[in-house]
């Protein structure tokens, strides 16, 4: 994958590359690793490219394109790049009467092919072939899983029919859908160069619309959130769970140090009912990335803003909170903002001020209702380190960053160290 960012996408962190990849110039990336049911690895990868323009402002651009000359560019630019029916063979060509290796397992054109006077022929055939086992689809059973049965429609669920077919690409200029063309309906979308490059099944989609965008964003979402047990084997985790938490260790006497103990044993009984493929384990064990990004990105802890504001201004459809814990401002009771802030402070996740490991300390703790037992930690050369956290840091935030709001404050602000 670092070979496809760094090569096929040129990605240049300085932004110094004007000639760009296969996709043009690539301004951000980021993508995720999921194993399917069979196993096998892949990634899905969302690629911001340089001159690219929202849903509405390209709506607006082709609303407003009266010589039609930008929507002529962009089906130019996308016809070339998005690839939809089978590649034809060189003329004169015949398939030799000895089984051929499968295209995935070899590695294309040798040194020698590419420089020799028929390795554009060559290439022509190796991308016919890599097509015809990757990317042409046929039916079967998992096609159909969301039939209904008879008396509905059997369609395939990854919209893919021999009647799916459209000559040329068009636009609509009232709603800006692009609709591009499709030579053969049973061919899943690719690019010549990637999957010539990666000799592997591939998808490729334009987001040029709202409703795309939304697609797409449901997608991602589905995928990040979803439980990587089954229904049926999360049941079956969940009841040796259960058999194991009715086992009572007498040697525990301590109340909470058992409940941690009951608490392990639920999660190590459920890690282990869970089904890992081999490539999943060698990708743990080698410590590869199960993500690609272009951009760092911050934690916002938001649940101890949102007590710390509704401690300002109670909300009646919160949970209800005591009277006594915000007394009147002139009851002996009464806390002080700077009070309210330090208790709450106190319950949220904390990072180290001045040094690193700043994420890996605060996911170790209870965003919801850790309280801190001690409030300080040790860097790397063992010195004592004060902690921190974002509500002290935002609210006791310098009079130059006043006007940052604290999605602002969050990402576009970095703390460190005094040396």
């Amino acid at each position: 994958m670092q070979a496809f960012i760094r090569t096929l996408l040129a990605f240049d962190p300085a932004q110094k590359d004007a000639e760009g990849g296969i996709l043009g110039v690539v301004k951000s990336y980021f993508g995720c690793v999921e194993a399917q049911g069979r196993g096998s690895l892949h990634c899905h990868m969302v690629v911001w490219v340089e001159g690219g323009l929202n849903p509405n402002e390209m709506r607006e651009r082709i609303r407003g394109d009266t010589t039609a000359e930008f929507q002529r560019r962009l089906l130019a630019f996308l016809d070339d790049t998005i690839s939809t029916s089978m590649p034809p063979l060189p003329e004169g060509y015949t398939e030799p009467s000895s089984p051929l290796p499968h295209p995935c397992s070899v590695r294309g054109l040798t040194p020698e092919e590419r420089n020799s006077d028929v390795a554009e022929q060559l290439a022509a055939v190796d991308l016919h072939h890599v097509v015809a086992a990757c990317q042409k689809h046929v039916h079967s059973n998992t096609c159909y899983k969301y039939w209904k049965g008879k008396g509905h429609a059997k369609e395939c669920r990854f919209d893919l029919d021999e009647g799916n077919v459209c000559l040329e690409s068009t636009i609509d200029p009232e709603t800006g859908q692009i609709c591009l063309r499709c030579m053969d309906g049973m061919i899943n979308n690719f690019n010549d160069t990637v999957i010539q490059a990666m000799r592997c099944n591939m998808d490729i989609k334009f987001i040029g619309n709202g409703q795309d965008a939304k697609a797409v964003l449901m997608y991602i979402t589905d995928y990040i959130t979803k439980s990587p047990l089954k229904a049926h084997v999360s049941y079956a985790a969940l009841e040796v769970a259960l058999t194991r938490l009715s086992r009572f260790d007498g040697t525990l006497t301590d109340v909470a140090q058992r409940a941690r103990r009951t608490l392990q044993r639920a999660a190590f009984a459920l890690v282990a009912q869970q089904e890992l493929s081999a490539q999943q384990v060698a990708s743990y064990l080698l410590d590869l990335e199960d993500h690609f990004t272009s951009h760092s990105f911050n934690n916002l802890y938001w649940t101890g803003f949102e007590r710390y504001l509704d401690s300002l201004d109670p909300s009646p459809e919160c949970a209800f909170i005591p009277a006594t814990q915000y007394a009147a401002p002139d009851s002996p009771d009464a806390q002080t903002a700077a009070e309210r802030v330090e208790d709450l402070a106190d319950q949220q996740p904390h990072d180290e001020s001045v040094h690193d490991g700043v994420d890996e300390y605060d996911e170790q703790l209870d965003s919801m209702n850790a309280v801190d037992e001690v409030g300080v930690t040790t860097s790397r050369t063992g010195e004592l380190v004060p902690l921190a956290n974002q509500l002290y840091d935002y609210v006791y935030r310098a009079p130059e960053l006043d006007r940052l709001t604290l999605w602002d404050f969050v990402s576009r602000t970095k703390k460190e160290g005094k040396s």
